[in-house]
């Protein structure tokens, strides 16, 4: 009986999806004179809530034009709107706001898409210490990180003092490739002072008091070394490559379309990407310290904690992780 049920909620949901709200929408232009494009843009506030109400309308409708609007080049955006317009016969004279209101939201989406193939691109190549440009890329992630402290050698042990896990750095950027590299060194370069700060953070233990009941628990030489071991610490390279694996998963899966849409004016960009990198540095550092792990054994539980409560301020339609950017100061009403 219980399948019974759940197939006959299926097919209904099926069936209202197919036939019922395309009625509705037929139904809704003939009582304001507007099809669906016009209302959302005139109805809804600019920025995310408007951008993912037209690709969802664009990626559903039955029309082929609308459906392959959303991937469309760059350049062939304007002359993709006038067809929109001709196909829904709406003269652009009588309403020129629309067409404005659909190119913003248009280079937005087809950005949206264009940044997760560059992104791809960027983590699909590996680091080649042959390229002269990889290498010069690393050196400067050290200077900018270490700016008093001389390398001594591109092969030392000197690299486990910025977090990575042995004497040659090029081993730890297989899981991102060159991705995790330039986030690094964009976050160590265009942030330095934050970046210091936090590498001097992530080496340094965290003495705490003991309350006495964990006294009572461990012998004395036992909660000592508990109260010395517990620190602030992590391996800063290692976590930065494994915040850039959180930030790309995020993109990939449309979750940071939110974020991008709210802050991005237009197309958004590697930059962008980059900015939100440096955001999720600073905020799980910050969640790190919160979370007061007991050692590096819990990094997982407090990533995958850290990851949903940002996926979880992703939902609102109105967040911008980052809004200080330069890039949200571009907003204007259109």
């Amino acid at each position: 009986m219980k399948h019974f049920l759940r197939m006959l909620i299926q097919v209904c949901l099926y069936f209202y999806c197919k036939f019922l709200w395309r009625c509705l929408k037929f139904v809704m232009r003939k009582l304001t004179g507007r099809c669906e494009l016009q209302r959302i843009c005139y109805n809804t506030k600019l920025g995310a809530s408007r951008t993912m109400k037209i690709e969802t309308s664009l990626r559903d409708s039955k029309s082929k034009l609308l459906q392959t609007s959303v991937s469309v080049h760059p350049d062939a955006i304007e002359k993709t709107i006038e067809d929109i317009m001709e196909l829904k016969k709406i003269n652009p004279d009588v309403n020129p706001q629309l067409g404005i209101s659909l190119q913003a939201c248009l280079l937005q989406i087809v950005g949206y898409r264009n940044l997760i193939a560059d992104v791809e691109k960027l983590r699909r190549e590996p680091y080649d210490s042959d390229n002269p440009q990889h290498e010069e890329m690393l050196l400067k992630l050290w200077k900018f990180l270490k700016p008093n402290t001389p390398l001594e050698s591109r092969i030392s042990k000197q690299w486990c003092e910025i977090g990575f896990q042995g004497d040659d750095p090029k081993t730890d950027f297989r899981g991102m490739g060159l991705l995790g590299l330039y986030n690094l060194q964009y976050f160590a370069e265009r942030d330095a002072t934050a970046a210091q700060q936090v590498l001097s953070d992530s080496l340094h233990p965290k003495c705490r008091d003991i309350t006495k009941e964990e006294i009572s628990k461990f012998s004395k030489a036992e909660w000592e070394k508990k109260r010395m071991d517990k620190a602030i610490g992590y391996s800063f390279a290692i976590v930065g490559i494994n915040i850039t694996d959180l930030a790309y998963n995020l993109l990939v899966s449309g979750a940071l379309k939110t974020h991008f849409y709210n802050i991005a004016p237009e197309a958004p960009t590697l930059s962008h990407f980059q900015q939100t990198f440096c955001y999720l540095m600073h905020e799980f550092h910050k969640f790190w310290i919160e979370e007061d792990p007991m050692d590096i054994m819990e990094f997982n539980r407090v990533r995958e904690k850290f990851r949903k409560r940002i996926i979880k301020q992703l939902q609102n339609p109105d967040m911008a992780l980052c809004p200080h950017f330069a890039a949200s100061e571009g907003l204007i009403n259109m």
